[in-house]
């Protein structure tokens, strides 16, 4: 029974979910507009190009949880996962994950974009196994920090050792989904790595190595 590990932002999704919750925050007047657009759309081209600072990222993206009450972010939460997250979500991807999941496959989604919004989304498409980005709490408040190492770029590859270990499983056989340059570090663990509608660089590096590329979502 092998591994198949799915990126989630522009690979399972047909978008980014990490960059549609602060325009969703926005839109709900949760965050100054002018401020938190402009703070938003400089850290996605970071993200983009390589050069993000995840921590200084985590800690601008997970201040609204810690500056609003439990039952309303869970509130949004539900709205955004209806309006913005389920029109992402093509038969053509669930479809990639059910032949894994046909194939008897542990599903993993590994992801940096934060567990609050990314847990119900993995349970959309029945993926149990998660590793993101945890927010910190403290009794049982959300702190605006993270808590542990963010899985993001090397980060992902400690995360998934630590899972492995803990959960007695290997790589072998493993797969990887992934539209990013950023998860190269995890690409070149699996044995079977899959470009997804990748980003330029990420496009470059599959044709030199001879990785498949997916069309999941053009």
């Amino acid at each position: 029974m092998a591994l198949a590990i799915f990126d989630l932002d522009n690979t399972l999704l047909a978008g980014d979910s990490d960059y549609l919750w602060g325009r969703f925050l926005v839109e709900k007047g949760v965050v100054d507009r002018e401020s938190y657009e402009r703070e938003n759309e400089r850290f996605f081209q970071q993200y983009k190009a390589g050069e993000l600072d995840i921590h200084e990222f985590l800690r601008f993206s997970l201040a609204p949880l810690r500056k609003n009450p439990l039952p309303a972010l869970k509130q949004w939460r539900e709205e955004f996962l209806a309006t913005k997250i389920s029109p992402l979500i093509t038969e053509t991807a669930r479809s990639l994950v059910d032949k894994h999941r046909q194939a008897g496959d542990t599903l993993m989604i590994i992801t940096a974009t934060n567990a609050f919004v990314t847990r119900p989304i993995a349970r959309r498409f029945g993926i149990e196994h998660l590793i993101a980005s945890e927010p910190e709490t403290l009794n049982g408040q959300y702190t605006g920090d993270v808590a542990g190492e963010p899985s993001f770029r090397e980060g992902k590859v400690i995360r998934l050792h630590a899972w492995l270990k803990e959960n007695r499983q290997t790589l072998q056989g493993s797969w990887f989904y992934s539209d990013s340059h950023n998860d190269l570090p995890l690409l070149e663990q699996v044995d079977h790595p899959v470009a997804v509608d990748p980003d330029d660089t990420l496009t470059e590096v599959a044709k030199a190595r001879s990785w498949p590329i997916l069309q999941l979502h053009s």
